[in-house]
């Protein structure tokens, strides 16, 4: 890298992917010649730096309670992670840690080290260990960002919980319509031709959906692969996530729950930096990268330099129009009173309460619309196979 002065040097950064942390840098007025990802030893067994995965987070939550209560036993930082590495069972992991703890032997901060694997774990968690090594409280702020972890795993398990009974209704309501169209209403074409009589619309519009699903079901379902396929390969590009993660926050009923969630994130990661003592605009950085969401950390994005220029933390939200008023104001609170952690803690848990109420309300109103919407399809297939019984019945009484 590059300074302004003319400096050329090379440090070690963590970030979600290189484009992001070249715009970060860019915004401190660095030049940056090159980034190189540092990180997964090459050893035997170890897979590619291409197709590590991150860390499981329920096994990271483990390691860091166990560390936790080993440095508060008073046990020299090495001599703990040599004992958690004798424990550690996970290949990927353990190759890591190991890595890690010689770094740690040979001079290098803990938070440098886990720095050096910043795609493996959660953005602000070297952050979070250099402001325990500045306090000398390492202990306690390793602790500090366990009750993090919990809050975030708790809200996702939530969330997902909660959409596990709609999946199910809808699928149960695809799958019988497969069956009516596909299997049952085949088995009246024959007779229905037997009737020598026109046929109502409604039942020639269900004969045609169910030729067609009968005739070229190979077709839909290659079509179907591709296009799944496809989707997930232009999310897998900057844009298409972006795009992808908009359309979230724009379904119907559910939109809602995906922006409080990502918002939530968002004011959970930075109260946990702040409280232990990083400052705001750093702070800032790391809780942005971390969101989940790509539209909404792109649009929160812009309130890093805001803030950096001298502007309000509380205006900088209020700019990108995706924070509450109210929600707003607890930040302006919290800031004038220099309880900005606080407040924003405060903030994370009332939209947690948020996502939790509407979560609520979403199960309470998806069975009886399910069940209309099964309702009206087995009564539509049911009408269409049995007026041209009504009709020829009429037409041999008359």
């Amino acid at each position: 890298m590059g300074s302004p002065d003319g400096r050329v040097f090379e440090e070690v950064h963590a970030g979600r992917d290189e484009a992001t942390l070249k715009g970060e840098l860019s915004r401190r007025g660095l030049h940056v010649f090159e980034v190189r990802r540092r990180g997964l030893p090459l050893r035997r067994g170890m897979p590619t730096l291409g197709r590590a995965r991150r860390i499981p987070p329920a096994l990271f939550l483990i390691f860091n309670q166990e560390l936790a209560a080993l440095l508060r036993a008073g046990l020299p930082l090495l001599q703990a992670l040599d004992l958690m590495l004798e424990r550690l069972r996970d290949p990927q992991f353990r190759s890591v840690l190991t890595d890690i703890r010689d770094r740690v032997k040979s001079g290098q901060d803990l938070s440098e080290a886990f720095a050096a694997y910043g795609h493996l774990f959660p953005s602000l968690y070297p952050s979070t260990l250099k402001a325990g090594e500045r306090t000398g409280e390492l202990e306690a702020v390793i602790r500090r960002f366990i009750r993090y972890m919990k809050l975030v795993l708790e809200a996702r398990k939530k969330v997902i919980s909660a959409l596990v009974y709609p999946s199910v209704l809808i699928g149960l309501s695809i799958a019988m319509i497969l069956v009516m169209t596909t299997y049952v209403v085949p088995k009246f074409t024959s007779f229905f031709a037997d009737l020598d009589i026109e046929l109502p619309l409604i039942t020639r519009m269900v004969l045609v959906v169910s030729g067609f699903l009968t005739n070229y079901w190979l077709l839909i379902v290659v079509s179907l692969v591709a296009g799944v396929w496809a989707l997930r390969r232009w999310k897998a590009t900057p844009g298409g996530r972006q795009t992808v993660d908009r359309w979230k926050l724009g379904v119907p009923l559910i939109g809602g729950v995906f922006k409080r969630f990502a918002l939530s994130e968002f004011t959970r990661s930075l109260s946990t930096l702040l409280s232990g003592g990083i400052p705001l605009v750093q702070a800032l950085e790391i809780s942005v990268s971390s969101v989940g969401n790509a539209w909404v950390r792109k649009v929160l994005t812009p309130t890093i330099q805001q803030v950096r220029e001298g502007q309000a933390f509380y205006a900088a939200l209020e700019t990108t129009d995706i924070f509450e008023p109210l929600e707003v104001d607890m930040v302006k609170v919290g800031e004038a009173t220099g309880s900005l952690d606080v407040m924003l803690a405060s903030v994370s848990e009332f939209l947690d309460e948020q996502v939790e109420t509407r979560m609520s309300r979403l199960l309470q109103l998806v069975e009886p619309l399910m069940l209309v919407f099964m309702g009206i399809i087995v009564a539509t297939l049911l009408v269409s196979i049995y007026m041209p019984l009504f009709s020829s019945l009429a037409r041999t009484n008359f």
